[in-house]
């Protein structure tokens, strides 16, 4: 027994680091929003307010919203050139252009087989990731021949978040982090130790559990704390190495120092 709780002490700290990665401020900015999706490159603010999805720079603000499609569910601006909008209570993605200007419409419903959706997420070309909620799996859905190019294994446990770039996508659940390549293989998956939602910028991913975010590097499992202050985190969105966060009505900049 002795033995066995060694072993298990030496896990936990090979996984979780003692050491912590400083969060240097930068700026704060004013932003009256109910959800912050991103900042782009250019300094574009996308959020959503009142079911209205923004997208704000120095200059001007432009919205887009469909009343008829319910409330705005999850929104995916890794392509700010094809903005994903899920409307899950409609079972249909949005996609916009860089001026929100509607360019295609999924509606599930219309779909044969009938795929029930719970989660969206970028993908190349004229794809997306679903998560189909009756099979409890990934599919990698082309929403130009209306058929699917790539699909998981199903998952045993709830769903709770799901981020995609150009080469990998990642799918949360009660029970573990998957990270799966384009044909729909799992690379890797981590046990979910209380984590709730996640963010991904260059295969690096942060993690946030109750108010506390951990810092994941590429290629490895070793979860280290990121040092936020008494910030309480809203929402939260990372770039490079450039941390988001959003509480009481500002954008919080940070400068992660990860080496």
């Amino acid at each position: 027994m002795r033995s066995i709780k060694i072993i298990l002490f030496l896990i936990s700290a090979t996984v979780f680091a003692q050491e912590s990665i400083e969060a240097e401020f930068l700026k704060t900015k004013a932003l009256n929003a109910e959800t912050l999706i991103s900042i782009d490159n250019f300094g574009s603010a996308y959020y959503v307010t009142n079911n209205v999805f923004h997208k704000k720079d120095d200059s001007k603000t432009i919205t887009f919203s469909n009343l008829q499609l319910g409330d705005l569910f999850t929104v995916d601006t890794f392509n700010p050139l094809k903005i994903n909008l899920f409307y899950k209570d409609f079972n249909t993605v949005i996609i916009l252009d860089n001026r929100l200007a509607e360019i295609f419409k999924i509606d599930f419903n219309q779909i044969t087989p009938y795929k029930n959706v719970s989660q969206i997420s970028a993908g190349y070309d004229n794809t997306i990731w679903i998560f189909n909620q009756d099979l409890q799996k990934l599919e990698l859905f082309d929403y130009k021949t209306k058929s699917s190019r790539a699909q998981t294994v199903p998952v045993q446990s709830a769903v709770l978040d799901l981020k995609s770039n150009y080469n990998y996508c990642w799918l949360l659940t009660e029970n573990y982090l998957y990270m799966y390549n384009y044909f729909g293989s799992l690379i890797k998956k981590m046990k979910n130790t209380g984590f709730t939602s996640f963010a991904e910028s260059n295969e690096n991913i942060i993690l946030k559990k109750e108010n506390t975010l951990f810092y994941m590097k590429k290629n490895s499992e070793q979860l280290t704390p990121i040092k936020t202050g008494n910030l309480l985190i809203n929402d939260f969105f990372v770039t490079n190495e450039t941390l988001y966060i959003y509480t009481n009505k500002s954008i919080q900049e940070f400068k992660l120092k990860t080496n």
